[in-house]
């Protein structure tokens, strides 16, 4: 499924402007964290890398003031949270719902390119293989989140549902969003 254009939602300023003060180090240090679980849990991932598994990639959230350097470093990822453009041999960039719809098999990624939504620059075959290791692993990044929330799965799960229902963000892997 992939919006037609100018239908993927962005982020509120409202929310985007206060962000522009946040701290990215901390930030940087807890999604690398999260990054390295991914990893051991899907491991198949940075394998289906092949030689891409220490390219650096910018994903860059054109709705948000920064961008995401993800570096697969062979299976133990780093990822960077910069502000400006960011340093990769590939870019990928689009509003944030549309990079996380692509995650979770939300829109087809041909489609977001083909209709300007999403921009791939540099290597485009390292992109490539980024979104075919990606779309093989079947993340769904709620659930990996909801992973560390113990008794809190259950609010965490009505609570992401609700904001899908509000925002239009894919916030969760269709298939995988009646398993919670």
């Amino acid at each position: 499924m992939s919006p037609s254009p100018g239908q993927i939602p962005q982020c509120p300023a409202a929310l985007a402007v206060p962000l522009r003060a946040l701290p990215l180090a901390p930030l940087t240090l807890a999604l690398t964290a999260f990054s390295r679980g991914i990893a051991r849990r899907h491991p198949g991932l940075f394998r289906r890398l092949g030689d891409y598994g220490h390219t650096r990639f910018v994903l860059d959230p054109t709705d948000l003031p920064f961008v995401i350097e993800l570096e697969p470093n062979g299976g133990a990822p780093r990822v960077r949270l910069t502000r400006g453009k960011g340093q990769g041999a590939a870019r990928i960039a689009g509003p944030l719902a549309a990079l996380l719809g692509l995650v979770h098999g939300a829109y087809d990624g041909d489609a977001l390119f083909f209709s300007r939504d999403l921009v791939i620059e540099g290597d485009t075959s390292a992109a490539l293989a980024l979104r075919n290791a990606i779309d093989d692993s079947e993340l769904d990044l709620a659930q990996e989140i909801a992973r560390h929330c113990g008794p809190l799965q259950a609010p965490l799960h009505q609570l992401v549902a609700r904001l899908e229902r509000q925002s239009g963000v894919s916030l969760t892997r269709r298939d995988e969003a009646l398993a919670w």
